[in-house]
């Protein structure tokens, strides 16, 4: 077996296959910021890749690869191995604990008058968690050559720096959040035993990544909150059961020459004339975000609802492009919140619409080469997260236009980058965000351009392979 000197572990994985009528496999490469801007750097560097088995196709063709080694099967995948793990397991682990716990958890959702309820049904659910870490930890164990450079990615996967220290103390361990992290006082809604296996398994790495200071300082208040660990915030370092994990701020940013030549490609030029001829020569305000909690899209309609009660001079003028795209439809609190953003929408279009004007188009079929259209043509981009931990919406927006004024919430992680350069708002306040969308379509042009150049340059300043690079030399 050829043994790669640096492995990355994620949920998600490069590729995923679905099973045609016949039974074949049709293998497709896949989606998500994180899973695309890994699959940039792994193709130039020699990365065995490690993730789950997410379907019914998946799992069919990983009983028939050696060890689940894809590219060993004839695949061209790149060096990967695929965990088929109980499905049972999985979506206990992947819905109740990382998506419907840990989620909500640093992303501060909770309805905490009703949830959460830590109940004998959590800690079974635990257990699968522990168990879905545990199956990454030990196939990262065998695959990893000694001295090996392990790269561990996100909420799924907390628990497995410390599992695998324990099988391969030889290795050098990064774990990256990319997510926000929670306060202590809102982390600790957590069962304390959860909470500080969480913080300890984190600690199990060398190095821990985070996207902003901000996350960075809440996970270091967390372990000295719940584990009485040692923070030095100089230093940036948490010491606690006789080791020291260092503390690491990497601020993902955007390939802007990538994104500027797939932005370039026929099937989105099509899409620029489709959306220009159904918006005529109006105004553009866009949002491209998933139909998720924390994307605020409700809100950000209702402000856009404001700003047209409070300006009637702009009826007529100006068209708003929300593409919000399904997320996570098995989970009960997804499916109600795409339906009120659909009854939002349709609020807008009864009170507004003409019947020569669309004062609102709402698309949630997911369609890349459209958005970065859409990203081409906006007057006013909309990213309005309650809380995000960076938001790479933010970053692709000004280096396709850089021309369009940025209206960005103060609690996404890009905020501390951008900011300076952009409209600042707090994500509850509607009021605050009708007005910024206001200012975004009057920001005189000469302005407009100003900040989109800077805009652009904070975006590009660490792009998926410089990121990553800097990661791997803080293992060496």
């Amino acid at each position: 077996m050829h043994m790669s000197a640096i492995l990355v572990a994620s949920n998600r994985g490069p590729v995923s296959f679905t099973l045609s009528e016949d039974g074949s496999p049709t293998m497709r490469r896949g989606g998500g910021g994180l899973v695309s801007g890994l699959s940039e750097v792994a193709r130039g560097l020699d990365i065995l890749w490690v993730c789950a088995a997410l379907s019914d196709g998946d799992r069919g063709v990983v009983r028939l690869a050696p060890g689940g080694r894809l590219d060993e099967a004839g695949y061209d995948t790149g060096a990967l191995r695929m965990l088929d793990i109980p499905p049972a397991t999985f979506q206990r682990a992947y819905n109740a604990v990382a998506n419907s716990t840990l989620w909500f958890v640093h992303h501060l959702l909770y309805d905490t008058s009703n949830r959460p309820q830590f109940d004998a049904r959590f800690r079974r659910e635990w257990e699968s968690y522990r168990a879905y870490n545990e199956a990454f930890a030990t196939a990262l164990a065998e695959e990893s050559p000694p001295g090996a450079r392990v790269m561990v990615q996100d909420y799924h996967l907390a628990l497995v720096p410390a599992m695998l220290r324990g099988e391969r103390p030889d290795l050098r361990i990064a774990h990256f959040s990319h997510t926000p992290w929670a306060p202590p006082e809102y982390f600790r809604l957590l069962p304390d035993e959860v909470a500080a296996e969480l913080l300890e398994g984190v600690l199990g790495s060398d190095h821990a990544g985070f996207l902003t200071h901000r996350w960075a300082g809440s996970f270091m208040d967390c372990c000295e909150t719940v584990l009485g660990a040692k923070a030095d915030r100089a230093r940036r370092t948490v010491a606690h059961g006789g080791r020291t994990t260092r503390i690491g701020v990497h601020a993902l940013g955007v390939d802007g020459d990538a994104l500027w030549a797939r932005a370039s490609e026929p099937d989105v030029e099509s899409h620029m004339r489709a959306l220009r001829e159904l918006v005529g020569d109006r105004r553009l305000i866009v949002r491209i975000d998933r139909t998720e909690l924390s994307k605020n899209i409700v809100r950000g309609l209702a402000a856009y609802r404001e700003f047209l009660a409070a300006h009637p001079e702009w009826h007529g003028r100006v068209v708003h492009l929300a593409f919000a795209y399904p997320s996570r439809h098995d989970l009960p609190e997804y499916r109600e919140y795409t339906a009120a953003v659909q009854r939002c929408a349709l609020e807008i279009e009864d009170e507004y619409a003409t019947e020569g004007w669309d004062p609102l188009i709402l698309n949630v079929q997911d369609d890349y080469p459209r958005s970065l259209a859409a990203y081409r043509l906006a007057d006013v981009m909309l990213v309005n997260p309650i809380r995000d931990g960076m938001n790479l919406v933010a970053k692709e927006a000004p280096v396709l236009s850089p021309r369009s004024a940025l209206v960005l919430s103060r609690e996404a992680g890009a905020a501390a980058e951008l900011g300076e350069h952009a409209l600042l708002v707090n994500p509850y306040d509607v009021s605050a965000t009708a007005r910024a969308i206001h200012r975004g379509l009057t920001m005189p042009e000469d302005e407009r351009a100003r900040r989109g150049v800077r805009l652009a340059g904070a975006a590009t300043a660490l792009p998926p392979h410089r990121w990553f690079a800097d990661q791997l030399a803080a293992l060496q």
